[in-house]
């Protein structure tokens, strides 16, 4: 495997998949150093297989002159528009490997053999056939593969969405019975909280799939979500690192026999939502679920729910969601307010999250507290509250997140040395 210690029983790979995000393909120059890059892992005698993005900025490019052409594009079009990209990142990788002597051949999503469903600009994945990649491959040559893109079940282009390329990766390593997927990006590996918000902050070297599902799910950005979902489906080892330094990043393993497991594993600040408060609903069975479908059925991604009790037959319902959702989820549940007569629709952008996530803590009471505890005692109100069984998310202000992430940071032992 690429360099740095790994586990064990990783130390035999002979076929490794590389996912490679913008930043790491962003101009020629880089393209350069992830050609040079591949040829010392050939050099090791590793196989490799390339899942490129496209080149820095250009997928926001495209979606620019897109909306300069057209107030509303069709969804077909945008697809065939955005994965343009990929295609243009995939060739002139091929022409930098060429150009080292190395043999490559480049694949867009639908000749790697992804089909998907039919959802234009959020594409999921129902099957791969990498038939032609693995041909490649045996034929001792670099296979280069277009990420976030497929050909649905009616033959038209797809865009998997933003991040697709990680789950390309991962979906494509599975498909090939590849022995780890890489993923290489701007930061070397999954930390412990945001080095941006807390000094103390350092890399872990290797973390569960469940523990990492819940950290991308409450808001750690890298790797996505949709990845880590597919790698925990079907066992793929990943490596999250950085291409600019090349340094051993986090590993993302199935739980491991450890005797004494860190009670919490990190902690992760969140800013993204907002949350809607329906008032004086009806307390009576179907109301949420007409509530939460027709959210559903506009894509609106709900996350935290509360239900306050009932008062005279009267209830309200909070919910969070993504910013950028906001005006669908409010202009929703303002054609719903009339339909099912309850009194009010607040929105809250002024919102942060933080969340503490680790596999420890099903097995180690006090976890609750603790957290409740040191927020309380840096004068943070907890305004909604979310669990797993590792996993635990108090909605605060906005401007205490940082705040909050410091002190629990430092209160479950995260603090590097501690």
């Amino acid at each position: 495997m690429s360099d740095g210690p790994v586990p064990v029983a990783l130390c035999l790979v002979v076929l490794v998949v590389q996912k490679f995000g913008g930043t790491s393909v962003a101009d020629p120059d880089r393209m350069r150093e992830v050609a040079d890059h591949v040829k010392r892992c050939r050099g090791r005698g590793e196989q490799v297989v390339l899942v490129v993005s496209a080149m820095g900025k250009e997928t926001d490019e495209l979606l620019r002159l897109a909306r300069l052409v057209s107030g509303e594009p069709p969804g077909r079009e945008m697809d065939m528009l955005i994965t343009a990209g990929e295609r243009k990142a995939i060739a002139l990788m091929c022409m930098a490997l060429h150009e080292m002597g190395i043999p490559a051949d480049s694949f867009t999503g639908s000749q790697a053999g992804f089909l998907t469903d039919t959802v234009h600009r959020n594409a999921r994945i129902v099957s791969v056939d990498p038939y032609r990649v693995r041909e490649s491959v045996d034929a001792g040559r670099v296979a280069v593969v277009a990420g976030a893109q497929g050909v649905s079940t009616e033959h038209n282009v797809t865009f998997l969405g933003r991040g697709g390329s990680d789950t390309t990766a991962v979906a494509l390593a599975h498909g090939l019975g590849a022995d780890a997927c890489e993923l290489y990006t701007d930061v070397s590996g999954v930390f412990t909280t945001d080095p941006r918000v807390c000094s103390s902050a350092h890399k872990m070297s290797q973390i569960s799939f469940d523990e990492l599902l819940e950290m991308t799910a409450v808001g750690c950005p890298k790797p996505v979500m949709r990845s880590v979902e597919v790698a925990r489906a079907y066992g793929v080892p990943l490596h999250v690192r950085s291409a600019f330094t090349w340094e051993s990043g986090t590993w993302v393993l199935e739980e491991g026999p450890e005797v004494e497991k860190a009670i919490i594993k990190g902690i992760v600040p969140d800013t993204s939502q907002a949350k809607v408060t329906l008032t004086g609903v009806s307390d009576e069975p179907g109301i949420a679920a007409r509530v939460f479908r027709a959210l559903a059925e506009a894509n609106v991604n709900v996350d935290m729910i509360v239900q306050n009790v009932s008062d005279h037959g009267r209830t309200d319902i909070s919910f969070t969601a993504p910013r950028e959702s906001m005006s669908d989820a409010e202009q929703i549940c303002a054609q719903l307010k009339s339909e099912m007569a309850f009194e009010e629709v607040s929105t809250d952008d002024t919102i942060g999250r933080v969340s503490v996530v680790g596999a420890g803590m099903a097995s180690n009471p006090g976890v609750a507290a603790t957290m409740f505890e040191e927020l309380a005692g840096v004068g943070v109100n907890i305004e909604m509250i979310s669990t797993s069984a590792i996993r635990i998310s108090c909605v605060v202000r906005e401007s205490d997140v940082d705040k909050a992430t410091v002190v629990l940071h430092t209160a479950f032992g995260l603090d590097e040395g501690a």
